[in-house]
């Protein structure tokens, strides 16, 4: 078999610090993978020069993961039909908001065997109520099979090389597990890939809302125990929601990296938590926060709280989620940070 083509569609910070494992993997397997490896760039201007030609020159994305040299054989290209047409795998880890646009572009474009690896964490809405899977969003638009990819992974220290863990969930764990392990897995980054595809991703999606609630924590000044017990409530609502909504979860999914491990890094770190807590110590829109504090990126958080809240308020669910509905009315300013444990507790 020839070997295949990698593209990694995004290049932000986790982008940017995948694109660096899977550049030096597949060199490590040249009868598996080609030797090179797209990036889709959303071209910007930085200090006077192309972002893209900063990669390819000086191979190091600047502005997203300064100080870490990317692999020579990973390309920036800034067209993204370009950098997918020829590709067996794409890599997504793009903001969750933008998945429906970039589909659509490359929708009619793509080899009819490609298939997809998801690393995004994050919901999407139907329009006749409910979530939607990211994954199966892409599914819909693209018509390829896509696998997930969803762990305790910070970027800057998976970019450090720093030993962590992730899970790959997948549908079909007999035929693609090899492959997808030989991609991703290296030394400090370990892999475990699991038939669970579904309970995988909506663990790193739904972390993300508790994280919130960490975050308006701290800039409460709550203290550890408090903290500790949202986590566990948030755990609860996280297995909660997965059973009203894609039953058949298997429990030790819940133990894996996806699960607890990265619901307790995100609450204590990532920029979901620190954009929350800035919030409650700022007092400045939620908006302007993540302006100023993410460099141009998003946090998915209250994002995904809204989401969530939508699929509530249609499955007249609302008051089984105390937590996700809490975090969602104080991110739009409803109800004010310091009723966080009032709200959680009323319930």
């Amino acid at each position: 078999m020839a070997p295949k083509k990698v593209t990694i569609v995004g290049s932000g910070n986790w982008g940017s610090a995948i694109a660096r494992i899977v550049g030096q993997n597949a060199q490590q397997y040249p009868n598996l993978f080609d030797q090179t490896v797209n990036m889709w760039v959303f071209e910007e201007i930085v200090d006077g020069q192309k972002l893209s030609e900063i990669i390819n020159t000086q191979h190091e994305n600047v502005k997203y993961l300064p100080g870490k040299k990317l692999p020579e054989n990973v390309v920036a290209v800034t067209d993204v039909v370009d950098s997918c047409k020829n590709s067996d795998i794409l890599v997504f880890v793009i903001p969750h908001q933008f998945v429906p646009k970039v589909c659509n572009q490359l929708k009619g474009n793509l080899k009819s065997d490609a298939m997809a690896i998801s690393l995004i964490k994050g919901l999407s809405v139907n329009p006749n109520g409910g979530i939607k899977l990211i994954s199966e969003e892409i599914h819909e638009i693209l018509n390829i099979e896509v696998s997930v990819l969803m762990g305790a992974n910070l970027a800057h220290e998976v970019a450090d090389e720093k030993f962590c863990e992730a899970t790959i969930g997948t549908l079909d764990k007999k035929k693609d597990a090899e492959m997808w392990f030989k991609l991703f897995n290296t030394e400090n980054f370990r892999i475990n890939v699991v038939e669970d595809a579904n309970t995988v991703e909506l663990c790193g999606a739904l972390k993300n809302v508790v994280a919130c609630a960490a975050g308006f924590a701290d800039g409460l000044k709550l203290g550890d125990n408090t903290k500790a017990a949202l986590i566990r409530i948030g755990l609860m609502e996280i297995i909660k929601f997965i059973e009203n909504f894609y039953p058949g979860a298997r429990l030790e999914t819940f133990l894996e990296s996806c699960g607890v491990a990265d619901l307790v890094t995100t609450c204590y770190g990532g920029r979901n938590r620190k954009i929350c807590e800035a919030y409650v110590t700022s007092k400045k829109p939620l908006s302007e926060v993540e302006k100023e504090l993410l460099n141009g990126q998003s946090a998915q958080g209250p994002l995904t709280a809204e989401e969530i809240y939508a699929t509530l308020q249609s499955k007249n669910s609302v008051e089984k989620f105390p937590l996700f509905v809490a975090v969602h009315r104080i991110c739009k300013g409803e109800v004010p940070a310091d009723r966080l444990i009032e709200c959680v507790r009323a319930n």
